[in-house]
């Protein structure tokens, strides 16, 4: 018990010292860029006559984020929805575009992103906040939910590259042990992906224990309980034409 109590408390501590220094650095870059596109997005609405609508890049919980979710198009037609989201689309930076009343898809300048930027995508969301498990278990924490939305998104935009999602563990505990449950944890991580949509013959899950520690940092520290991801280039999906309607 007094182990499982020491391997709690450095956990938390180690997470808390690694999200905060991620914070700091993320949140240097994110929010200006999401500034930065949300004043491009009014100056494109405008000039698309599509005055109603406005751009939100950032995510529900307030994360900056390229992919705009547009709203207050509800009474134009879907010729001027269209005519909007294509001027948003071609802004540079801009990602796929989503309608809050619909799913409705645009083309931005990385709307057939390469595999790299997806992966830069998922690796700035997890920069910052970690897909916890319940301890010594592969069994998602709940808090992780909203995340793994966030992560599903951004993999989206790739359908039809190779995804691998690797575990990772920190040298605490046997290795035998340690291989097993980041094998574990990543196959939850695949399955929560699956219920979002991501196709099963795109992902890929493996686990390698703690013999790939985080760089910089001694291989029993807790941050090196991880998830990674890595896109491989194959043919992506095409995206949704942004002129055709989705459903209101």
């Amino acid at each position: 018990m007094a182990a499982i109590n020491r391997e709690t408390l450095a956990v938390t501590l180690g997470a808390a010292i690694v999200v905060a220094i991620a914070v700091a650095g993320a949140g240097a870059t994110g929010p200006r860029l999401a500034a930065s596109l949300s004043e491009q997005a009014k100056v494109a609405i405008k000039q698309a006559g599509g005055a109603p609508v406005t751009a939100r890049f950032t995510t529900a919980n307030g994360w900056p984020t390229r992919h705009p979710l547009l709203s207050g198009g509800e009474t134009l037609g879907e010729g001027t929805r269209a005519r909007v989201a294509r001027a948003i689309g071609a802004i540079p930076g801009v990602a796929d575009i989503r309608w809050a009343d619909g799913t409705t898809l645009a083309k931005g300048t990385e709307a057939t992103p390469r595999p790299a930027v997806c992966q830069e995508d998922v690796a700035g969301l997890l920069r910052a906040r970690t897909i916890h498990f319940e301890e010594g278990s592969s069994r998602i924490d709940q808090a992780s939910q909203t995340l793994l939305d966030e992560v599903a998104a951004a993999l989206r935009p790739c359908l039809g590259s190779i995804i691998g999602i690797t575990g990772h563990t920190d040298s605490s505990g046997p290795e035998p042990g340690n291989l097993a449950l980041s094998r574990l944890r990543a196959d939850a991580v695949r399955d929560a992906l699956l219920r979002r949509g991501i196709p099963a013959d795109g992902l890929r899950t493996s686990g390698v224990g703690s013999r790939v520690p985080v760089e910089g940092l001694d291989p029993d520290d807790p941050a090196n309980r991880r998830i990674e991801f890595s896109v491989v280039a194959t043919e992506p999906i095409k995206p949704t034409p942004v002129d055709t309607p989705g459903p209101r």
